[in-house]
């Protein structure tokens, strides 16, 4: 499976001045595989080593000595191979299970900074969060699930990815490119982008109706081995409550009959619990999993965001559109024939967060001031830009001119099943498979003066 993090990989080997490498991201979306392919692409030789399946012999090295010469050696014994630190490639997988591992980047960093190294783990998120990890000794790499590009990318149809790419930089996209494109959307629906579930389901293109059956399988078996972790890592109680949030969150979203999700709310999410302050821990714990995101609602639209936000007020989303469609139990055919009644906006908005984070949008606010409310706000340097999503080709947008009657932005972005509309024009609109392209295309717009002759949209 093709990824776009490969490119960043290769920079990192590529740089001057480099640091051990750690690779964060949810259960099962593709970071041993990723380093898998890396390693034996980018090295004549590379080293993996495991410390989930080797647990008992890999463990009690990092403890004896976190000297690296000491290490090398060490693991080279275990490995039955000398280790080159000069020319090989070493991953240290599911990290999490050894503090001492992780503390030993440091002394990689400082004693042997020729060595390629990378460290990655499903719950790194939570063990980093707990350990005393020196700041500045290592570099950092985010994975997420395939977005829309990359399940395009790994189609097989060759002719469609290229359009989708020509389109983004003519600003517009043809009649059949779009309907193509929007077909597929809704196959990345149901199919979402967990790396094993979208090769179960492209390995046989000519049978979607039975590909579509082995995803739900495969999503349903992902999600039990998330439960697992929650009780094998956090112990019996923070479990219970962990899993009560992750359950609410599909449900919580499904619930609102208007366009845009709601603030998370706290009142019987746990049994006896309410408010913020019980909730915290397990929110926090499945954030720094990556299995759910945390997006926090701004009271103004002004700079600096966070600054009008309050720890309480927020929307979350799951991680991924297939496992979400998969927990509610909406049927593939269901999501195929956008027959999911009103409460489909639901959906449009948790995958527009899913693209954009995935895109590289780090700090993802949303808007409500008195009965407005908009979707998505986000800095673009300096200018903060709304974002408004619809889920089809409904595009009122009353939120919208009350914003931008009080804000007077310099681009508004509409996210909707319209075609691409790019060029010369104030509200630009993005179609919802372009939502992952959008951080990027804006800067480009920004920086060509393409949004500067405003329409009135305010009337």
């Amino acid at each position: 499976m093709k990824r776009k993090i490969y490119k960043d990989l290769l920079a990192w080997k590529r740089a001057p001045v480099r640091k051990p490498l750690i690779l964060r991201g949810a259960r099962q979306v593709g970071k041993s595989y990723i380093l898998d392919e890396f390693g034996k692409k980018e090295f004549s030789r590379y080293h993996h080593f495991d410390f989930e399946k080797s647990k008992k012999d890999l463990v009690p090295l990092f403890k004896e000595s976190l000297s690296p010469d000491v290490l090398i050696k060490n693991l080279s014994l275990f490995a039955g191979v000398s280790i080159d630190p000069v020319n090989d490639f070493l991953v240290f997988d599911e990290v999490q299970n050894s503090p001492e591992a992780l503390t030993s980047l440091k002394y990689f960093c400082e004693d042997m900074p020729e060595l390629y190294i990378c460290a990655a783990g499903s719950l790194l998120g939570v063990a980093l969060s707990s350990s005393s990890f020196p700041v500045g000794k290592v570099s950092y790499l985010d994975l997420y699930p395939m977005n829309f590009r990359e399940f395009l990318l790994n189609g097989g149809n060759d002719l469609l990815y290229e359009s989708y790419k020509d389109a983004i930089f003519e600003g517009t996209v043809s009649s059949i490119a779009h309907g193509k494109l929007w077909d597929c959307l809704k196959e990345y629906y149901v199919v979402g982008g967990m790396p094993g579930v979208v090769a179960s389901y492209l390995s046989s293109p000519d049978e979607k109706v039975e590909g579509m059956k082995r995803v739900r399988v495969l999503q349903r078996e992902l999600l039990d081995g998330y439960r697992s972790d929650f009780s094998k890592h956090a112990g019996k109680v923070n479990a219970v409550h962990i899993g009560a949030v992750f359950e609410n969150v599909p449900l919580q979203l499904a619930s609102h009959m208007a366009d845009s999700v709601q603030r998370f709310r706290f009142k019987d999410v746990i049994p006896g619990k309410r408010g913020y302050a019980s909730m915290e821990g397990a929110i926090d714990w499945l954030q720094k999993a990556g299995l759910i995101y945390k997006v926090p609602i701004c009271q103004r639209s002004q700079l600096p965001l966070k600054a009008f936000t309050k720890a309480n007020i927020f929307k979350l989303f799951i991680f991924d559109v297939g496992l979400l469609g998969c927990m509610l139990g909406l049927e593939p055919r269901t999501l195929i024939l956008q027959d999911y009644g009103l409460i489909k906006g639901f959906f449009a908005e948790n995958y527009v967060a899913c693209e954009l984070i995935a895109g590289g949008e780090k700090d993802l606010y949303s808007w409500t001031e008195r009965n407005s409310e908009i979707e998505f706000i986000k800095d673009c340097e300096g200018n903060i830009i709304p974002i408004e999503v619809k889920s089809g080709l409904r595009t009122k947008a009353q939120s919208m001119r009350q914003y931008i009657k009080k804000y007077n932005p310099q681009t508004a972005v509409m996210i909707s099943g319209r075609p691409l509309s790019l060029k010369g024009q104030y509200m630009i609109n993005f179609p919802l498979y372009y939502a992952g392209e959008m951080v990027a295309s804006l800067s480009a717009l920004q920086a060509t003066n393409l949004s500067s002759r405003r329409h009135d949209y305010s009337n």
